[in-house]
């Protein structure tokens, strides 16, 4: 569980999000996640199915992923969300795209994906939740299917802002990472997300055995 100076905001961070949905399509901006969602994307066959948790109004990763063609079901805990995506992302236009609220740590009736990701979503659960969540999230992967997460750099756990919301954050250590994932992928990699070795990294694993 999360420290107790951190508990309150743990249990606040999904209605935190939900405050903050209505200006989240002008809060959420390209971050320059495409190179990272082309590398994973290459780790998937052409038009498979993606589970992106956490994936907030939908763009823009599961916008892009649905623009190069994969079937897309986005979860988020936050209704406000999900009204987002489904609003900016209508079947006609991007086939295959399921929007539901839902918490990723309960995901029943989903089934399994060629892809699961989760940019900026599953490092609001708890060290203790992710030890949890991450072999279930595995277990949703296909053969062969890739899994990609952003993390911390460290075991740790801190605050962040959304707008004008605060949000918990918690890592665990690469190592704790790469021992909860390699039983279950080929190949998992923890990599810095862009210059700061102390910002954002991706955990990447491929090759789900």
């Amino acid at each position: 569980m999360p420290s107790r100076r951190h508990a309150a905001t743990h249990a606040d961070t999904p209605a935190a999000y939900e405050r903050a949905s209505s200006a989240w399509p002008s809060i959420r901006r390209d971050a320059g996640e495409a190179p990272w969602l082309a590398r994973f994307a290459s780790r998937l066959p052409p038009g498979g199915r993606v589970l992106d948790l956490g994936c907030g109004s939908g763009e823009p990763v599961g916008g892009w992923l649905s623009r190069a063609g994969f079937a897309v079901t986005g979860v988020d805990a936050a209704p406000g969300m999900i009204a987002h995506a489904r609003a900016a992302h209508p079947g006609a236009a991007h086939p295959g795209a399921d929007w539901r609220v839902a918490d990723m740590r309960d995901l029943p009736g989903l089934g399994r994906f060629d892809g699961v990701l989760s940019w900026d979503g599953s490092f609001h659960l708890s060290r203790e939740e992710q030890r949890i969540a991450l072999p279930r999230f595995a277990a949703r992967v296909r053969p062969g299917g890739a899994m990609m997460l952003t993390v911390g750099p460290r075991d740790g756990e801190t605050t962040g802002t959304v707008g004008a919301e605060t949000v918990y954050h918690a890592s665990l250590s690469r190592e704790a990472y790469l021992g909860l994932l390699k039983p279950s992928f080929a190949r998992v990699s923890h990599e810095p997300f862009g210059a700061d070795p102390d910002g954002r990294h991706v955990l990447l694993a491929t090759g789900r055995r």
